[in-house]
């Protein structure tokens, strides 16, 4: 991977050091032309005409639909466009035929929008059993073992965790989730941005993740499904094969679960996001993340006052790294290495305040999300700035 060009495709970097991309990630040229070509040269409906603009945006769409599907290995099963990991999830929560007694296990690593929605289904009679990472954060596949029964109806888990950046051994966890008859759920909004992915070898049932995160345009996200059995949030539209007063037929493939107008030009940027990674390489994509993640890791280990939790292996865990300050809360460590340095971090819980009372991290963390445009130059400006920060308390 060529870093000066690809950081080309990225104005914002010469302006800026961005560390953030957990939470969204920046946006290459080539995605904002592909969203602009569609509004300013083929803006139409998708299925509804037959003028040659509506044709376009159709086949432009499709086209999106089979990239995505392919770079996720997902071309048997359903892929179908979400606006955001949560609605995806959200689908699959309110949808499938859930009965009294029936059990979903989780864990407390998870970002709100994979535990709520398990959580809300205790009111109709649903057990959820939630596993407890240990104190580095991580989960062993044996705590599934001993947690998937046969009457587990679903596992619901991230990939890698937005706090810590763990990454879990998900095809492991399939495995045992298959032995009992369960479905497996993994929430990819931080992995499938950074890691090759393919829901064949992997094994689960469900993958969700959201464009906003891996260059695509906000309002984009994605559910694959190996089965279509959750049933639809919401119809109406192209959702139906056929209606009438006295009824209606749902569409036979991914439409079904995309009534009304989708986000069409967020799914074609999407569709580009797609090939601008797959250009590269997501394996390339994951060693750039390796090397980084080694030296924040390396370079945090020896500043007084700083505190690393989660696992410290770069190879069991991806470019998300949290870290405290003795002495300054998260808020003003990120405020002053924004003042200071021009470095934008998050800081605070990261949408996962059990983890964070698990972990006794009340006032949360300060967390550096790297990816394919950050440098080595980058990180050690954030350490250099951090051992000042350091001083200034001492």
């Amino acid at each position: 991977m060529n870093s000066d060009l690809v950081r080309a495709d990225f104005p914002i970097t010469d302006e800026l050091i961005y560390l953030d991309s957990a939470a969204i990630s920046l946006t290459p040229r080539q995605v904002v032309d592909a969203v602009s070509e569609y509004d300013l040269r083929y803006r139409a409906n998708i299925g509804r005409g037959v003028h040659r603009l509506s044709v376009v945006a159709t086949q432009r769409y499709l086209d999106a639909h089979d990239a995505i599907a392919s770079f996720i290995g997902g071309g048997v099963g359903t892929t179908v466009m979400t606006k955001n990991t949560t609605e995806a999830i959200g689908i699959v929560a309110s949808g499938l035929p859930w009965k009294k007694g029936d059990r979903v296990v989780t864990t407390a690593l998870e970002h709100h929008s994979n535990l709520l929605p398990w959580l809300r289904l205790r009111e109709i009679g649903v057990i959820v059993d939630i596993i407890m990472p240990d104190e580095s954060g991580w989960v062993n596949p044996a705590a599934f073992e001993a947690a998937v029964t046969d009457e587990t109806r679903l596992v619901a888990i991230t990939h890698a965790s937005n706090v810590l950046g763990t990454l879990l051994p998900i095809s492991e966890i399939a495995g045992i989730c298959h032995d009992h008859g369960a479905e497996l759920l993994i929430d990819g909004a931080q992995s499938v941005p950074h890691i090759p992915m393919d829901v064949q070898e992997i094994g689960c049932d469900y993958l969700c993740f959201s464009g906003h995160k891996m260059l695509g345009p906000t309002g984009t996200g994605i559910l694959w499904m190996r089965e279509m059995i959750p049933e639809p949030l919401l119809i109406g539209g192209g959702s139906i094969d056929t209606s009438s007063l006295d009824g209606y037929t749902l569409a036979g493939d991914y439409r079904r679960y995309e009534g009304g107008t989708p986000p069409i030009s967020g799914m074609i940027g999407l569709g580009r996001a797609v090939k601008y990674l797959e250009s590269i390489g997501m394996k390339e994509v994951h060693r750039h993340d390796e090397q980084l993640t080694r030296r924040l890791l390396d370079g945090l280990s020896g500043i007084d006052g700083v505190v690393v939790p989660g696992l410290d292996n770069p190879g069991d865990r991806i470019g998300v790294i949290s870290f405290m300050v003795e002495g300054i809360h998260p808020h003003d460590v990120a405020h002053i290495l924004d003042e200071a340095s021009g470095i934008m971090v998050r800081s605070g819980d990261h949408c996962c305040k059990p983890l964070m009372g698990h972990l006794n991290l009340p006032e949360g963390t300060v967390r550096a999300s790297t990816y394919l445009y950050t440098t080595d130059e980058e990180i050690d400006l954030l350490l250099r700035t951090l051992e000042e920060i350091g001083r200034m308390v001492r």
